[in-house]
């Protein structure tokens, strides 16, 4: 099991964090820069378990940069409108433009894993989904989209503990509902798709990046370097080509 080597005691202080935030903050800056003057297109995406902590990795992943190159999309159930189309459609139309950054919230992935375990998808779907979103992103990575996928994994423990905290604060209740307690009772058939979904779409166009997140800290950061580190080797790349 992937998900069962991860060591997830990985931590860092909160005094090691700020220091090196700030020293990434310009970093992160540069790159969504150079996004911009070479007009790459960029789509990130988030998956994880419910409190991993995905919203505020994103948060500090864009807090640097500028507004008018980056937008999010934070994916929930899908409209009646585009349930009548295929499930990638909603996505297509959400990629990037040249010189932009485009973050999913969760992403084309559900398919896989919400759907398959709550039914929304038949057998046969969700099977034949692993192929058709093999097919997507690389047609998209051939176009020259870089495609960064992190997945944030967190213990059954630490998301019990997050939960709690969050129907306890009234400053996050708003991101507790029942769906998190249902979710929550399907942890294994979740932990056995995510298995699935590692094994079947993990590839050298667009890789997984599995992210310890019990220490939220480590986990943000960790984001952040990956970040920086793909787009200075795309630099590489292009210039070696050159």
């Amino acid at each position: 099991m992937i998900l069962d080597k991860i060591d997830l005691s990985k931590s860092i202080s909160n005094k090691e964090y700020k220091e090196e935030y700030d020293q990434l903050q310009l970093d992160i800056l540069r790159c969504q820069f150079k996004v911009r003057d070479e007009n790459l297109r960029v789509v990130v995406l988030f998956e994880g378990w419910d409190a991993a902590g995905k919203g505020g990795a994103i948060k500090r992943l864009t807090n640097p940069m500028d507004p008018r190159g980056f937008k999010v999309y934070s994916i929930s159930a899908p409209s009646e409108y585009e349930k009548a189309r295929h499930y990638l459609w909603r996505f297509w139309t959400r990629l990037p433009a040249r010189g932009e950054v485009v973050i999913f919230d969760r992403s084309w992935y559900g398919r896989v894993l919400v759907e398959r375990i709550e039914k929304f998808a038949s057998k046969e779907e969700w099977k034949r989904a692993y192929e058709e979103i093999n097919n997507f992103e690389k047609m998209i990575a051939d176009d020259g989209t870089i495609i960064l996928k992190y997945f944030i994994h967190i213990s059954k423990d630490e998301q019990k503990k997050r939960f709690e905290d969050r129907e306890t604060n009234p400053l996050k209740k708003y991101k507790i509902g029942k769906d998190d307690f249902r979710n929550r009772s399907h942890w294994d058939e979740y932990l056995q798709a995510y298995e699935d979904m590692f094994e079947k779409t993990n590839s050298a166009y667009a890789p997984w990046n599995i992210i310890s997140g019990n220490n939220k800290d480590y986990a943000r950061i960790k984001i952040i370097k990956t970040f920086v580190k793909n787009l200075k080797e795309v630099e590489k790349q292009k210039n070696s080509e050159s």
